[in-house]
């Protein structure tokens, strides 16, 4: 039997600061449908030449009071990176949060407007530790 990713679906409270935030990640929009019968738009964001690797970030005209204030229960979106120091420092300066820094040059966590948990590996090798990250302790939970 053959199977085939389509993609990681999440509920977002705020379009424009999603969008925004998985950006600054290096996710283009890709698609994008606006349901006016069900009161729905969705989005979908791809690291640019992997179509088949896409979030879809679905939004409640009307807003949803049913989500939950903790996405723990999801589990993670994992993307590689080229270059996981410098994606750090640029999500960062933009008033991203980084709840686990890299440390050891291979692995951080970050968190979505929507709670929702993102996790960063470096592509090949890992990157020598380095500062700030190394001294960089945990904040909240991933």
């Amino acid at each position: 039997m053959k199977i085939q990713y389509l993609h990681t679906m999440v509920r977002v409270r705020n379009l424009e600061a999603s969008i925004a935030f998985y950006e600054l990640l290096g996710l283009k929009e890709t698609r994008r449908v606006d349901n006016d019968k069900g009161r729905f738009t969705l989005v979908f964001l791809s690291p640019e030449g992997q179509e088949n690797a896409a979030v879809e970030l679905t939004y409640n005209w009307d807003g949803d009071d049913g989500l939950p204030s903790d996405s723990r229960h999801f589990g993670h979106l994992a993307y590689r990176v080229e270059d996981i120091y410098a994606l750090c420092e640029k999500l960062q300066a933009n008033g991203i949060t980084i709840n686990r820094p890299p440390r050891d040059g291979h692995m951080a966590f970050v968190r979505s407007p929507d709670n929702i948990s993102i996790e960063l590996i470096q592509d090949g090798p890992d990157l020598p530790p380095a500062e700030p990250w190394v001294s960089m302790g945990n904040t909240g939970h991933w």
